[in-house]
């Protein structure tokens, strides 16, 4: 395949001869303003007005009942899963294609991760390999969902929302009401998508986003829990804060807590970002556009394009290849004239810490992970 053509569009597309990076933020509106009204107050850190503005207007923008900010989106997640219920030797049903901070929150709880396959359309998790495997092995006792070669307890569901296409989660979320299981979604890469007029990361009673330098909307680092449940976003909200009880000068803490506490500075640039956000996912869609008639009809390659019945905010841009041989070349090409391309993440059953988990047959998984090239996607505003 003769790869210039596709550099040159993309040279063209951001119109520049200099080196295009994949994803990088744009900051168009209050960002510096809201910043510097941050500092002027001296209400840097997790206490200020700019949390509580950015925890009811990403609610608004996503119709949850309640949001709540961490300083991480592992660290969302992390949270979302002791929400859950989910303890220590629990097993929780998601993805390999997936980036680490999924798998890296389960471990800490000490939970067990096993794998099921994926959608080819989504690339998220399949809801009907995801019943099918719950059906071969897993078994209702008292109410409780369980492993039948492991006997462990199947707490929690995890599935990703892959480079913000909407997974199918509302079949997920019927398999999940079946079985009895918790579902968490990792919303990380999603804001502003949706599935069937609804935001993702609000199928279950929890959602976890993340606010990472290079996602659509960005607060440097951060993440959101979404609630539909008001009682447990406010207990997310004490475990968050160190479980601190309320008082005006006494330090009392009723429970452990955790130190997840967005600082005001970055709900600051959040605040800003989310007044832009629609316009930068605008411009997002506007790339992914381009994209898809510059690779129609091309031999080749596959451009992933939102799934049926969903809007996507496009984070990442992604082509398939018609081989893992042939997504080497593309890439060494690509980097090597001014255009950054990526693989996607190393699948998790690949990775020593996960390698001995359950898994599925994972066919739509292997066979994507040895394909999916993701190409600049940065918006143009």
């Amino acid at each position: 395949m003769d790869y210039k053509d596709i550099t040159d569009f993309v040279h063209q597309l951001y119109g520049t001869e200099d080196f295009v990076p994949l994803s990088v933020p744009r900051f168009v509106g209050n960002e510096k303003k809201y910043l510097e009204a941050c500092i002027d107050s001296t209400y840097v850190s997790s206490v200020g007005p700019f949390v509580d503005r950015f925890e009811e207007e990403i609610a608004c923008y996503t119709g949850a009942v309640r949001a709540v900010v961490c300083v991480s989106g592992t660290n969302a997640l992390h949270m979302a899963l002791l929400l859950a219920g989910v303890e220590r030797g629990d097993e929780i049903l998601t993805q390999s294609l997936t980036f680490i901070a999924t798998c890296n929150a389960i471990s800490y709880i000490g939970a067990h991760p096993v794998f099921i396959d994926v959608d080819r359309e989504t690339l998220g998790l399949s809801p009907d390999a995801l019943d099918a495997w719950l059906e071969k092995y897993a078994f209702l006792s008292q109410g409780v969902c369980r492993n039948r070669r492991t006997g462990r307890r199947i707490r929690a569901c995890v599935p990703m929302h892959t480079f913000g296409h909407p997974a199918r989660i509302e079949e997920i979320a019927a398999v999940c009401g079946k079985w009895g299981i918790e579902l968490v979604e990792d919303a990380a890469e999603s804001i502003g998508s949706r599935y069937h007029g609804r935001h993702t990361g609000t199928f279950g009673r929890i959602g976890a986003l993340s606010f990472n330098g290079n996602k659509t909307l960005t607060t440097g680092g951060g993440g959101m829990l979404l609630f539909n449940d008001p009682e447990l976003g406010a207990r997310a909200k004490h475990l968050t804060t160190q479980a601190k009880v309320p008082h005006r000068w006494e330090f009392r803490h009723d429970e452990i807590g955790y130190n997840y506490r967005m600082p005001n500075i970055n709900a600051a640039l959040g605040c800003a970002q989310l007044e832009n956000l629609d316009r930068i996912i605008a411009s997002k869609r506007e790339v992914a556009a381009e994209y898809k008639r510059f690779f129609e009809g091309r031999d080749g390659f596959a451009f992933v394009s939102e799934p049926d019945g969903s809007f996507s905010n496009y984070w990442l841009n992604a082509i398939l290849l018609p081989s893992r041989a042939e997504r080497e070349a593309f890439l060494e090409y690509t980097n090597d004239h001014g255009v950054m391309t990526r693989p996607v993440w190393e699948l998790m059953t690949d990775l020593p810490m996960f390698e001995g988990c359950e898994r599925d047959a994972q066919r739509n998984t292997r066979f994507l992970a040895d394909r999916i090239v993701n190409l600049p996607s940065s918006p143009r505003v």
